[in-house]
């Protein structure tokens, strides 16, 4: 804590830049505070720069002022305004952060904060207070679950952690993808059993899934790396109070924009994929060439299906092509032909180019992936007979045998054969040249308003 020092309060001035951003407190407001300093003293000395410029403590000040004092005790900070303008812009906002502002005071704030591009976040006490009872009947919760801690499968465990780590750059991962990474290097379920080697079968991979919720829940493994989004969960877009909402629109303030790369591409393309789950692993490389996709989590239902076909007659595009990945298993390959099918039959899309991007029996023997752990293809699916016909085994494989960096791989690979390199290439140059042109305009919008301000202090 730096040494309080006493300091003439007629040296003390007010910065240009506190002016612009701050309203001036009205005469009741310094009168309460001054009444304030008078029964408790000056709890919170002000705090100054080393040229007697104040950085905290306007109101404190005036206060004093107000109470017929000459002198004050002040914090100085090792810096000068005139050399040391960046540092203390940053100090200034810090030490206003938590007082109440109006929303003009919040706006040019954030026309500072985004002119020279620093954020900060806000932390306004509210003058609210909620009840916290509840007038509803509450469920009788019955009976108690503990869960053991993890002793004798700590070696599953550990090797559970190192795959996560390794793959942390496609998290949330799944349980189906880390089950298929530890069978490179199978661990012990068991460390008292030297014979409890990790197989890819169910109970090795039902043992995974108990062993990676506790391993949450006893925060041996981070909540945020393991996902389910089969389950999705839906809020809303709410704010406490003004100060986080313009924040937001000065942050985002054109900011926003991205060029379409594919509106040049003579045709429509599109992912469509079977596993919610894949959603991490397929997203970057839709992003990166801006690919729409569908998740039609088995079968796709009639809805996403009709929106696709709304999508591809509005492009006004000559064919739709859509690559295709699903498990390979009787369901797996029927999934691809049916969609396929109905696009071309239900919505009357002569010009598909459907493309099984993977699974394929190419690729599972290429890469000499593992089978499924949990079955072998079911004889009562009524596409049995046809995947043995065509396959001649019964062995079905999932998509997420294959490693994050495969997936990725083959679908860039795929994506980059059906779509003209060229066209894509000066779709993305032009992007460039408009952010430059945007930012020249944001500026010059951000410095209308701070001008404003200046005008109309």
């Amino acid at each position: 804590m730096r040494k309080l020092t006493l300091v003439l309060i007629s040296d003390l001035r007010e910065s240009e830049e506190n002016r612009h951003l701050y309203d001036p407190s009205s005469d009741s407001d310094i009168e309460a505070l001054a009444e304030s300093i008078k029964k408790r003293g000056l709890l919170h000395p002000p705090v100054i720069t080393e040229d007697k410029i104040i950085i905290s403590g306007h109101r404190r000040v005036n206060a004093c002022l107000w109470l017929g004092k000459k002198s004050i005790r002040c914090r100085i900070e090792p810096i000068t305004y005139r050399k040391n303008k960046e540092k203390f812009l940053k100090l200034l906002r810090e030490a206003n952060r938590q007082r109440v502002k109006k929303i003009s005071e919040i706006i040019h704030e954030e026309v500072v904060d985004s002119s020279s591009n620093r954020g900060g976040s806000y932390n306004l006490e509210l003058n609210r207070i909620e009840s916290s009872e509840i007038d509803i009947e509450e469920m009788e919760i019955v009976g108690e679950k503990r869960r053991f801690q993890i002793k004798g499968n700590k070696p599953l465990l550990d090797a559970a952690v190192k795959v996560i780590n390794e793959l942390r750059d496609y998290w949330p991962l799944s349980d189906r993808q880390i089950h298929y990474k530890l069978l490179n290097d199978p661990p012990l379920k068991n460390k008292n059993d030297p014979k409890s080697v990790y197989r890819n079968d169910a109970a090795s991979y039902h043992l995974l899934t108990n062993i990676l919720t506790r391993g949450r829940l006893f925060k041996l493994i981070p909540w945020e790396s393991i996902g389910d989004e089969t389950r999705p969960f839906v809020s809303w877009n709410l704010y406490n109070n003004t100060s986080p909402f313009i924040k937001k629109q000065f942050d985002g303030f054109m900011k926003g924009y991205h060029r379409n790369f594919l509106q040049s591409q003579p045709n429509w393309i599109e992912i469509m994929a079977e596993k919610l789950t894949l959603g991490s692993i397929i997203r970057p490389v839709a992003i990166k060439y801006h690919l729409p996709y569908t998740i039609g989590r088995g079968y796709s239902s009639i809805n996403p299906r009709h929106d696709l076909a709304v999508r591809f007659e509005e492009s006004g595009k000559e064919k739709f092509v859509t690559l295709i990945l699903s498990d390979l298993d009787p369901d797996g390959d029927e999934i691809a032909q049916s969609f396929a099918r109905s696009m071309r039959d239900d919505f009357d899309i002569k010009s598909i180019y459907p493309i099984k991007v993977a699974l394929t029996w190419e690729q599972v023997n290429d890469l000499q992936l593992p089978t499924s752990p949990d079955r072998k293809a079911k004889s009562e699916s009524k596409n049995f007979n046809k995947y043995i016909k065509k396959y001649k085994s019964n062995d079905i494989w999932e998509l997420e045998a294959l490693t994050p960096q495969q997936f990725q791989k083959i679908l860039d690979e795929a994506v980059r054969r059906v779509i003209n390199i060229d066209l894509f290439n000066q779709e993305m140059e032009e992007e460039k040249s408009e952010h430059i042109e945007l930012n020249k305009y944001r500026e010059q919008v951000l410095k209308t308003i701070q001008s404003e301000k200046e005008v109309n202090p």
